[in-house]
């Protein structure tokens, strides 16, 4: 039954990947997502709609434009497949209910959120603060309980603090990011502060290794690290949130 579940999922998830890659290319440049169609960024020929089919157009043409040749990023079939992955996660793990909804839209936001983040070091207002209201407005009907309101402000309030004291390290589109977390993870979202920050000592350490002195000066971006937190703490957060209160 899972399976099923996951396998009728995976379509639409792979359509609304597409959908995120012009929100990824558009929304930070404040162009319209509908018009035009979509067209090669090299050679800006539009591309036919056999062309754009998700995944599977990208391996036809082995990742190059059908007119010009130029290589096409691979980002764009990594997106489709993370969101769709992350649909049927859903679906699976929340069945066919409300909550899938909710979850479905909240983890499209951070792909988003995250695409953007590691292309241009930086998370769109128009991205991700709509996302943190509609998702903060659904889980309130769906569990009336200030939970979302306060775990929503205390965790960017928690991050403000943060980019107040170490400006270089996160900047505020981190803080409307945990946002976003808190609305969607109530109180879950410390799971997922504490898994983004850990996560991002990888890359950090893997950094002043190869750098010294001279990579504290060199960014990372932080929003990717934290989406992975939030989609952890999404499915398995109760779980770990139980196990560290219990631990003796």
């Amino acid at each position: 039954m899972d399976a099923a579940l996951a396998l009728v999922a995976f379509a639409p998830g792979l359509a609304l990947g597409s959908f995120l890659n012009v929100v990824v290319a558009r929304v930070p440049l404040r162009r319209s997502i509908v018009s035009p169609g979509s067209s090669c960024p090299a050679c800006t020929e539009p591309i036919a709609w056999y062309d754009n089919v998700p995944v599977l157009s990208y391996l036809l043409l082995r990742g190059r434009c059908r007119a010009c040749g130029e290589r096409i990023p691979w980002k764009y079939p990594a997106v489709e497949l993370v969101t769709a992955a992350l649909v049927s996660a859903c679906v699976v793990h929340f069945g066919l209910e409300a909550e899938a909804a909710v979850a479905a839209l909240f983890c499209c936001a951070l792909v988003a959120v995250s695409a953007t983040d590691l292309e241009r070091r930086i998370i769109p207002n128009r991205i991700v603060l709509p996302a943190a209201a509609v998702v903060l407005a659904a889980q309130t009907v769906l569990y009336p309980s200030v939970e979302w309101v306060a775990a929503a402000f205390g965790a960017a309030l928690f991050l403000f603090v943060a980019a107040l004291a170490y400006p270089g390290g996160m900047g505020m589109g981190d803080v409307k990011l945990a946002l976003l977390l808190g609305a969607a993870l109530g109180r879950v979202t410390p799971v997922a502060l504490m898994l983004g920050m850990v996560s991002a000592l990888v890359p950090a350490f893997v950094i002043l290794a190869r750098h010294g002195r001279a990579g504290r000066k060199m960014a990372i971006a932080f929003g990717p690290f934290l989406a992975l937190g939030g989609v952890v703490a999404l499915f398995v957060g109760e779980p770990l949130l139980h196990a560290y209160l219990n631990i003796r």
